[in-house]
């Protein structure tokens, strides 16, 4: 029998007491009149014995000496002292309590408060109730969970031993909320578009496959939070949208990427990628000031302030600047040379992929804040071409801590450009190359009865990372793990 077995079978034997003394172990309901924080703000309300109350919470230390009994416990509002002192609850109840009480416990203690002489908000119990009874131990309190798949498998146990942790995710919450809420008050309407698709449009990235019994057809999960159903939306008479919501994408795992992770939209008619980049960055300084109180950030290596003013880099320039390569004359051949000369990695051969790695090696090399802008056609299937410049769209990125931090387009409206374009995909998708966009024919025919102008616009929660400077899978409450064994 193993240590963690012994410890289970310990606290069976202690449930057994409780059942054998008529004590529900896991009752439906406990008494409890405030939080924790409510508490700690009505303290001297209710001090001095005048008034009895019952609170509820987690047991997280637990000091017997003697005939008295002294506990930490927390409801995740806050933490409280309780003391259950014998004579001071009948004394079958005192003996209960020695008897069947761990840390992990969760209790609820009706009593009167006082300061102890250290100072200390403190319950004395006039009684207790088991609310349910822990079977295995909590981690030890001082080092935790070390193992990181252990620490996201049991994420319940690390949010709880971890302040940090739990104030992270409140804090994620927040970025969404100032998210929602800043769209809102700028009349943007949010909506709900489908997660299950026939075609994965609005990025281009592998999809997961499901399958749907009634239709009898394959489906794949979205990649992108609804780009072609939102566009939709303008032809339909809309002109402000948005969502927030769920992605899929069937990739690698890094700091920066996962499978399943959480996007936002918006679209715009009437407006282009230039009004679009105005917005973002008054979003992003009106993120960092409403959920860190401060603009600027360290983030992998890289020091920056979104109050700085934000500097336009352009794709093609930066990339011959920093690899020698102009990606719009550039033969495949010659691209493909300086990838291997400068030891980059990458998957898929060809000239899309390539013109992209020569970028994304640039780019770990920008601070930021800073908008990307001039990127290639061949890179950005959806958006409109710049009239200005041959071979480039008006498509925008924000850049900081050397990575990307989501796209904008002027979105194309054109259909017979649309159709050209889906149609180039459709070579790549044949070619082998399984990020290139799945061509959406319907969304033509859409755009054959008339898209106003229009800028569209996403990001995702790796920004939230950058700004927390931790690895995108960290700032998720429940990462996908290996099962065991």
């Amino acid at each position: 029998m193993s240590h963690l077995d012994e410890l289970k079978e310990a606290r069976l034997k202690k449930l057994r007491i409780l059942q054998k003394e008529g004590v529900d172990p896991y009752p439906s309901r406990v008494p409890r009149d405030f939080s924790i924080a409510e508490i700690l703000d009505k303290f001297d309300e209710f001090s001095g014995g005048a008034k009895k109350v019952s609170l509820a919470g987690r047991v997280m230390s637990l000091r017997p000496q003697g005939g008295i009994a002294f506990l930490n416990f927390t409801d995740g509002t806050g933490v409280f002292q309780a003391l259950i002192k014998e004579g001071e609850i009948p004394d079958k109840e005192f003996d209960l309590f020695i008897k069947t009480v761990d840390i992990g416990d969760f209790i609820s203690v009706t009593g009167t408060l006082f300061v102890t002489k250290r100072g200390e908000k403190t319950i004395q119990a006039s009684g207790w109730m088991m609310a349910a009874k822990s079977l295995l131990p909590l981690p030890e309190k001082r080092h935790g969970l070390t193992d990181p798949e252990e620490r996201y498998r049991l994420r319940y146990l690390d949010i709880l031993m971890q302040k940090d942790l739990r104030e992270m995710f409140v804090r994620k919450s927040k970025f969404w909320e100032v998210t929602r809420n800043f769209l809102k008050e700028r009349g943007f309407l949010e909506v709900e578009t489908p997660t299950l698709e026939i075609t994965t449009g609005g990025a281009e990235a592998r999809p997961f496959i499901t399958h749907h019994n009634d239709f009898d057809i394959d489906l794949y999960l979205r990649i992108s939070i609804g780009e072609l159903w939102q566009k939709r939306l303008m032809a339909a008479g809309f002109t402000k949208t948005f969502e927030i919501g769920r992605v899929y994408r069937n990739e690698g795992t890094s700091p920066e990427h996962l499978q399943e992770f959480t996007n936002m939209e918006f679209y715009w008619a009437y407006a282009n990628a230039r009004d679009g980049m105005k917005l973002v960055e008054e979003l992003y300084r009106t993120i960092a000031k409403e959920v860190y109180g401060k603009t600027k950030f360290s983030a992998k290596g890289h020091e920056f302030d979104l109050d700085d003013e934000w500097q336009n880099v352009d794709y093609v320039s930066k990339t011959k600047e920093l690899t020698g390569i102009d990606v719009l004359t550039a033969s495949e051949e010659e691209m493909e040379k300086r990838l291997s000369e400068l030891k980059i990695v990458y998957t898929g051969a060809t000239k899309e992929r390539f013109v992209d790695t020569l970028w994304k090696y640039c780019r770990k090399q920008i601070s930021g804040p800073a908008f990307l802008v001039g990127h290639p056609v061949i890179i950005a299937p959806l958006s409109k071409r710049d009239p200005q410049a041959e071979g480039r769209v008006e498509m925008f990125q924000p850049i900081i801590a050397g990575s990307e931090a989501g796209r904008g387009y002027s979105e194309l409206n054109d259909p017979i450009d649309q159709r050209r374009r889906f149609e180039g995909q459709q070579k790549l998708i044949e070619a082998g190359d399984e990020e290139a966009m799945m061509p959406d024919w319907e969304f033509v025919e859409m755009l054959e009865h008339g898209m106003p102008p229009t800028c569209g616009f996403g990001f995702g929660e790796r920004v939230f990372s950058f700004l927390e400077n931790k690895p995108v899978r960290e700032t998720q409450f429940f990462p996908l793990v290996r099962p065991r064994g």
